[in-house]
């Protein structure tokens, strides 16, 4: 029959042993701490620099198309209560063909 123990500790063997696996572990999870701190800087560099682009981008194309909006309507900017009109003059120039000459 096994019998299990409530006290789970470190095989009481080799005192060696139980300092070599206390210093192991603390240092597999110091690693794991460094690498994962790493790691989330890395990401976050990725993901701020990602954002800044986005973010220029973004203000690049709203800068941008409210003047291609207000050339193609033809008013001035959004708001400003300016409606101005340009008067001109035109000629119409129609071209007479000879009936005599062939096409």
């Amino acid at each position: 029959m096994i019998r299990h123990t409530a006290n789970r500790h470190f095989p009481a063997g080799n005192p060696l042993a139980n300092v070599l696996v206390v210093i192991v572990g603390a240092l597999v999870i110091g690693a794991t701490i460094i690498l994962g701190v790493v790691a989330f800087v890395a990401l976050s560099g990725i993901i701020l620099v990602l954002a800044v682009v986005l973010g220029v981008r973004m203000w690049w194309l709203g800068r941008k198309l409210p003047k291609h909006s207000r050339a193609a309507s033809g008013r001035g900017r959004p708001g400003s209560g300016d409606n101005t009109v340009i008067e001109g003059e035109y000629r119409v120039v129609s071209v007479h063909r000879d009936e005599d000459r062939p096409d």
